[in-house]
This record gives structure tokens, C-alpha cells and sequence, in this order.
């Protein structure tokens, strides 16, 4: 492509950066708009500079822009096929059966550290951290709203296990796409990956635990059994709780995953099995699709909600809920409703619109080669591994943030990137792990990324406030960056290809050590 040879000046880049960065922080920070608007005008802002002033036509920004829309439609008919997973879930009374439970296996003290475990492994067998994030995460928000845990907090921590098996899974789209990119092959990638996932993973480990025990035995004055009592009554008289019901559709969806089977047809079956069960229930049929179209809405929790706590006892007498204070019940039936209306094709609207946005602005972004001139020069100061490891780094996030994608943060920086490891004798497997370490895990804290703005809606926290509690997503990149400068974990490419741990420096039975 003809923009291809075409590239801004240093301090046009770097300027347009910078007004593109004021534009999106002034909009969210400044005016607290959502991000939809500002991100639209970056894009307008960074097109018109790349028109007038780099020379790049309209019609190679709209190649550039379909490109990136394109390589995203697998995600973006996930993230369609999850709200309507989620709609029938609850309709059907997985995701409140899911909860009902939880409660009586999960106390305060330990949730954090089982939310870790429960998301990761599950994310490893499925390899999607979507699908942890909407079915299971949902339920883990509502059992972290009866036992008090703030939702920031247990989001972070679902975020981190379900992104722990993303990172790791050979299921996983990412974990595929890392060693395409960098030359390197699957279980190489997997194996490097464990040098800095292993021991970041066991710090979050410990946090978790740590932080529980300002939970346990309601130390921190949040947790009320009396609260548990009147989720499990209130979503009793909702839902027809019953352990097959709540079990079927996720075996149905895990079953056909471990089958091979791909994602979207999966999730479509689970959607598909959960709305037979509402209609097992009593749902007609118009109720159980419209759940998959629009969501589910409350019935018995939103007339708790509503009634005065004055004639709530005669409401609670006639739906059959007894040992409940009206106080509690008016306080809990209006946290259901908060955490049970949800899912639903059109919930997902928000979102998709968001991240289409954020893929124009990438779009643009990439026809007009302003990140590739950026990091060009910072290439040439890198003297050490370490070095390369935190540009590496570094693009991933900055793609993350410019580009909107997680797939373009590692496909964009491991092309510009591979030619340089294979100078310096680093093998592949260096470049495809500092790819997940970075763009992987560090995606879901940017707000209008297709995963921050995901897993922002469907676990109704908004990203930055998750964030500091998305404690595994940014300790790996710094686990990664220092584990390097300290010469642990690295691997040179050895004279037949295959790889050689070595220090900061090449082996001497490689051959002479080449210059940075």
C-alpha cells in the first residue's frame, strides 16, 4: 500500500499523539462524558493530519480502518453472543442458582482467593476470559455484594484469573496469536510465558489471601448473614433454584469447548439450552427469546424494591418470604435487581458502538504510521535485553490505548519487533511472551478497548475502578520488565534455531556477542 511509504515527521507524530490524548482524557476526565464522542473526534483530529498534512488518501485510512474491524469481527460477535448467553442464563436461573450456592460454599474470608482459583482454572480449560467474565463473573459479583466485598474489588480478581487462562490456555485466541506473530511456535510460547506468569501469579495468590482476612468473620463490619438469608429467599421466590438447572447449560457450554467446538456456536447452545429450561419453567416462548434480545427484567425483586418498607410485610407474607426484616428486604431485593437486569443482545450495544469507534481512531492510526515513527528511534538507543522487553511493553500498551484492540496490540508491535530480536539473537519465544505479558493482560484497564469496555458491562464496574484491583493484569508486565534486567528467564536462539537460556548477554558458545 502506497500509505505504507508515506510517514509523518517525528514531531507531527508525537504532536498528533498528544492531541489525540488530550482530546479522549478531556472528554472522559473533563467533562465526564462516555468515550464514544471524544474517541470520534481523536479519530476526525488524527484522519484530517494524516490527509493535509502526511499525505495519506481517505481511501487508504478506509482500507486501514475495515482491515482493523475486520480482524475484531470474531470478538465482536462473541461479544454479542455472550449478552445473549447471559439474558437466558438468568432467565433461566443459572446465574441466580450460580449465586444461591455460592453462598453457601463461599464466606468473606475466603472468596477473594476462590474467585482467583474458580475464574482461572475455568479460563484455562475454555481459554476465553469473555466467557469467564460473563457467566461465572456475574455470579461472583452477586455473591461479593451479599458477603460485602466492594465490586471493584472482586471484579479486579475475577478479571485477574479469567486473564491468568487467557494468558495461558492453548485454547486461547491470544496465546495462538503471540508466536504467529513473533516466529516462535505454541508450546515454546507457553513454556517461556511460565517464567513470568508463575511468580506474578503467586504474588496476586498472596493478595488475595491477605486481603481476605479483612473480610473473614465480618471483620470489616460488611458481612451480615442475615444479608445471605435474604439473597437466598428473595432469589428463591424469583427463580426456580435447582442444581440441574443450574448446571446444565455451563456443562453443555464447557462440553462442546473441550470438544474443539468453536466459541460463538457454543455459547449460542448454552444460550440455546437455558431458554428451553425457561420454557421448562413457564416462560413462553416471546418471554425466553425476548430475555435473549432485550435481558432479563425483575419481577418479584423490582416489586420488593418498590414497595414502601411500611407495606412490604404484607407484600413479603403474600409472595411467601418469611424471617426477613423489611429493612433487609427492601436493601436486598434492590441489590438483585441491580445485579440480576442484565444481559440481552442490546445491552451489548454500548459496548460494540464503543469498541467500532475505537477501531476507526486504530484504524487511522495504523494507515498513517504514527506509532511505527515514534518507536522507530527508541529502537535504536535499546542497549540491553531489558530494553527490548520495555518497548516491547511499552507499544503493547500504547497500542492498546490508540488502537482500541487487543489483537492489534500484539500483532502490530510483534511485526515491528521480530526482525529486531532476530538481530540481536534473542529467540522468538522472548518477543511472543512480552506480547501477552503486555498486550494480552494490560487490554481490559483501557476503557474503550474491546476488553475493558466488555468486561466493564458485563460485570457493571466501571474500568477504572477495577483497575488497582486487576492486580495480576499490570504485576506481570512489571514482573517481566524487572525479571529481564535481573538476566532471569531468558533465551537466546541457538545455532540450530532451538532455544538457549542464557543472561543478559549471549553465550560465548553462540559466537561472538552481538551489539545492541
Amino acid at each position: 500500500m502506497e500509505s505504507s511509504t508515506k510517514r509523518p515527521s517525528f514531531p507531527v507524530a508525537l504532536g498528533t499523539f498528544i492531541c489525540i490524548a488530550g482530546i479522549i482524557s478531556f472528554g472522559l476526565l473533563g467533562l465526564g462524558l462516555d468515550a464514544h464522542v471524544p474517541i470520534a473526534v481523536a479519530a476526525a483530529v488524527a484522519a484530517l493530519v494524516g490527509k493535509f498534512i502526511v499525505g495519506i488518501t481517505w481511501e487508504e485510512m478506509e482500507i486501514s480502518i475495515c482491515n482493523a474491524i475486520s480482524s475484531s469481527i470474531g470478538a465482536l460477535l462473541i461479544l454479542i453472543a455472550i449478552g445473549m448467553l447471559v439474558g437466558s442464563w438468568v432467565q433461566a436461573g443459572v446465574v441466580p442458582g450460580l449465586i444461591y450456592y455460592g453462598f453457601d460454599v463461599l464466606s468473606p474470608g475466603i472468596f477473594l482467593f476462590a474467585t482467583l482459583i474458580i475464574c482461572s482454572i475455568v479460563s484455562v480449560a475454555i481459554g476465553a476470559s469473555w466467557g469467564v467474565g460473563g457467566t461465572i463473573g456475574v455470579a461472583l459479583i452477586g455473591i461479593a455484594a451479599g458477603l460485602g466485598i466492594p465490586a471493584p474489588l472482586a471484579a479486579g480478581v475475577i478479571i485477574s484469573g479469567a486473564y491468568f487462562g487467557d494468558k495461558m490456555s492453548p485454547l486461547s485466541d491470544t496465546t495462538n496469536l503471540a508466536p504467529a506473530v513473533s516466529g516462535s511456535n505454541l508450546f515454546d510460547h507457553i513454556r517461556a510465558m511460565m517464567w513470568t506468569t508463575i511468580p506474578s501469579y503467586l504474588i496476586v495468590v498472596v493478595i488475595t489471601i491477605v486481603l481476605g482476612f479483612s473480610f473473614s468473620g465480618g471483620a470489616n463490619g460488611a458481612f451480615d448473614a442475615s444479608r445471605i438469608e435474604a439473597f437466598q429467599k428473595i432469589l428463591s421466590a424469583e427463580f426456580q433454584i435447582n442444581p440441574i438447572f443450574v448446571a446444565l447449560p455451563p456443562i453443555i457450554v464447557l462440553g462442546l469447548v473441550m470438544m474443539k467446538c468453536p466459541a460463538l456456536p457454543g455459547m449460542i447452545a448454552g444460550a440455546a439450552a437455558a431458554s428451553c429450561i425457561a420454557m421448562f419453567q413457564g416462560k413462553t416462548l416471546a418471554e425466553a427469546l425476548g430475555a435473549i434480545h432485550y435481558g432479563y427484567e425483575s419481577t418479584i425483586a423490582a416489586k420488593l424494591s418498590e414497595t414502601s418498607v411500611e407495606a412490604l410485610p404484607a407484600l413479603m407474607n403474600e409472595l411467601g418470604i418469611h424471617g426477613v426484616s423489611a429493612d433487609m428486604a427492601h436493601e436486598v431485593s434492590s441489590m438483585v435487581v441491580e445485579l440480576l437486569n442484565r444481559g440481552g443482545l442490546d445491552s451489548m450495544m454500548w459496548s460494540l458502538s464503543l469498541i467500532m469507534i475505537a477501531l476507526v481512531l486504530g484504524g487511522v492510526m495504523e494507515s498513517c504510521n504514527y506509532l511505527t515513527v515514534l518507536l522507530n528511534p527508541l529502537l535504536y538507543k535499546v542497549r540491553s535485553v531489558g530494553g527490548f522487553v520495555s518497548l516491547v511493553v511499552a507499544s503493547c500498551f500504547v497500542s492498546n490505548v490508540f488502537l482500541g484492540d487487543q489483537y492489534l496490540s500484539i500483532a502490530m508491535p510483534g511485526t515491528m519487533f521480530k526482525s529486531e530480536f532476530d538481530r540481536v539473537g534473542l529467540h522468538p519465544r522472548m518477543l511472543s511472551r512480552s506480547l501477552e505479558d503486555a498486550g494480552t493482560l494490560l487490554s481490559v484497564l483501557v476503557p474503550w478497548n474491546t476488553c475493558g469496555a466488555y468486561h466493564s458491562s458485563v460485570l457493571g464496574v466501571p474500568t477504572f475502578h477495577y483497575l488497582p484491583f486487576a492486580f495480576f493484569n499490570y504485576l506481570n508486565p512489571i514482573v517481566a520488565i524487572t525479571m529481564t534486567y535481573l538476566g532471569i528467564g531468558i533465551f537466546w536462539r541457538g545455532k540450530d534455531g532451538e532455544p538457549v537460556k542464557g543472561g543478559k548477554t549471549r553465550p560465548a558458545e553462540l559466537g561472538p556477542k552481538i551489539d545492541f
